[in-house]
């Protein structure tokens, strides 16, 4: 990392990453935490560290008088060749022989954990955050979000796009989850919320006459913690385009996610375009929305041959099958897939084996010859592979088929992570069934343009009508998520009133969009790449916390700070709120 250290500093002449081998010789400054104190006769080793990286210092023990891990120092000495070099370290050709040392800021209190244990409870790290940063490996993480969000900047403004700021105080509107809400002093007893994205605001600039718009957007949603989303806020990088196509918007998006994934990782990536797989043809295929392409394996659907059947675990119910390269695997692997599928509540898991081109398994008696027969035509299946079958209601046996898919994959190697695989599923439905009742519900975004606009509308059944909706997936996670928005207000009103909601309360939530669209608004599409949960696979992360500077946990409390907490009375007073406990 290269360093900005301004050469007539107090405090350093040089970076504790900066000096090399043609250094030696030199009277320098440096600055720094003490990272390691290392003591041997009369002399002490410390390693000294900053921003920008690691020095080894030599210094003697006279000189040590207060100085403890993590304080900092200042100290002035004489570059010197190491004796023992350490190739790990891009310093490790010299060390500092200290003369004069001043320590800047003392160490007081006993340290929570070691700064370099990355093992440490996530809880307390959390708390002590400002430690946990100097951690080399979160701090260069920090690092690293900043040169993508720089990248992403340069990469949107080349690409001909305008960066526009939107609010932060707004009103509450029903995006998909429950916002904050923030009272007012001026208006006691009214709300703004935090935005749950710029949804309404980017349309709204489009039909303000701006082409291209993007934004390093905040976003709030009051929802409990997910495995790639954190609660309470995150960031996303949203987009928005006049006088666009879906078409438009996924070559834009395709250069942004490839350029990235090209400049900061080192990945096998896949080629532009990205595939393409309807979102029916995804959940036929992967019984899911989000496949992992990495992954070879596909399901197939045996509902039919088996809803006559006499095993009662297959007859009359949904059947999925996957046929895996498993080869000779004890008795004990089988028994752990099935455990999982119990866990998501299905029933567990019927597999077989074939070898010498003939079926084994305990429940093959239960079968008859003609099930076992169209069930091997369909599968196809190869001498050691074995088959996997889950039985269960339409809801629930997508994401178990999904779930067995995936852990095939992992289970048998065959995933390959050195890989990366977009791909776009489009071509959602515009509306589903609400599972209780069978009304007509939204099933993505209600802000969508109906395939066949209004004409669909008016003369399709509902629930085959398709949207002009997207998601860009990554290795089986959303990474984007889009749609070529619905522009005419008589559209909009007739695809809210479908879903039960009459013109009054499209015009009361949303009274600015549906005003602004008897404008003239412009045809527009876009889309927005969840970025913290993008930085994940970029630079190596398992957690999505240690992508974010200052977290909040998985219980959505913020242990730094100690927020949330409670408001004093009195403010309580101002603002007009009881608070029921």
């Amino acid at each position: 990392m290269k360093s900005k250290v301004i050469k007539e500093n107090v405090y350093r002449t040089h970076s504790c990453g900066e000096l090399r081998i043609e250094n030696v010789g030199a009277e320098v400054r440096l600055a720094g935490f003490v990272a390691s104190i290392r003591k041997f006769g009369g002399i002490t080793f410390v390693v000294l560290r900053d921003h920008y990286g690691s020095t080894q210092l030599i210094i003697d023990e006279k000189l040590m008088a207060g100085v403890t891990k993590e304080c900092t120092i200042t100290v002035e000495g004489s570059v010197v060749e190491r004796t023992s070099k350490n190739a790990n370290m891009p310093t490790g050709d010299i060390e500092v022989v200290v003369k004069s040392l001043k320590v800047l800021g003392k160490c007081n209190n006993v340290l929570p954990f070691e700064v370099l244990d990355n093992n440490a409870k996530e809880d307390v790290r959390l708390k002590y955050r400002y430690l946990n940063l100097r951690n080399p490996l979160y701090h260069q993480n920090i690092v690293r979000r900043a040169e993508i969000l720089n990248y992403t900047r340069n990469k949107m403004t080349e690409m001909g796009f305008t960066e526009v700021q939107t609010p932060i105080l707004t009103s509450s509107s029903p995006e998909g989850a429950r916002d904050f809400i923030v009272p007012t002093i001026l208006s006691p007893g009214e709300f703004f919320a935090l935005p749950q994205a710029p949804q309404q605001f980017k349309q709204l600039l489009m039909i303000s006459g701006f082409d291209k718009y993007f934004q390093i957007a905040p976003c709030f949603r009051n929802e409990a913690a997910r495995a790639d989303r954190t609660p309470g806020e995150f960031y996303q990088i949203d987009l928005e385009m006049s006088f666009a196509t879906q078409e438009d918007v996924f070559a834009v998006c395709e250069e942004l996610a490839h350029g990235l994934y090209s400049k900061f990782t080192k990945f096998d990536l896949c080629k532009k375009p990205f595939k393409r797989i309807p979102y029916l043809q995804a959940m036929e295929l992967y019984c899911s929305d989000k496949p992992d392409l990495r992954n070879p394996l596909i399901v197939k659907d045996l509902t039919e041959i088996f809803k006559d059947s006499g095993f009662s675990a297959l007859s009359g119910k949904v059947v999925k099958a996957i046929c895996c390269p498993a080869g000779e695997q004890p008795r004990r692997f089988y028994d752990e897939l099935s455990k999982i599928i119990v866990d998501n509540e299905g029933k567990g898991v019927i597999w077989y084996k074939y070898n010498d081109n003939q079926l084994a398994g305990s429940s093959l008696k239960y079968l008859s010859e003609t099930e076992i027969k169209n069930m091997v035509s369909i599968m196809q299946p190869k001498n050691g592979d074995s088959l996997f079958l889950v039985a269960d209601n339409k809801p629930r046996i997508y994401n178990l088929a999904n779930v067995l898919r995936n852990e095939l994959g992992a289970r048998c190697n065959l995933i390959d992570n050195n890989r990366v695989e977009f791909c776009w599923i489009t071509d959602f439905p515009f509306f589903e069934a609400n599972e209780d009742t069978g009304a007509i519900e939204f099933s993505h975004n209600p802000f969508s343009m109906p395939q066949g606009g209004m004409d669909a509308l008016l003369n399709q059944n509902p629930f085959e009508i398709k949207a002009y909706q997207y998601d860009l997936v990554c290795n089986g996670y959303e990474m984007l998520s889009g749609a070529v928005r619905n522009h005419d207000p008589e559209v909009m009103v007739k695809a809210f009133e479908m879903a039960g909601y009459p013109r009054e309360v499209v015009e009361n939530k949303f009274p600015a969009l549906f005003n602004a669209f008897n404008y003239g608004a412009p045809p527009h599409a876009g889309a927005a790449f969840g970025f913290d949960r993008m930085l994940m696979p970029i630079l190596g992360a398992d957690n999505i916390r240690d992508v974010i500077a200052f977290p909040l946990t998985k219980s959505g409390k913020d242990l730094l700070m100690g927020a949330p907490s409670k408001i004093d009375e009195k403010t309580l007073r101002e603002l007009g709120i009881k608070v029921d406990k």
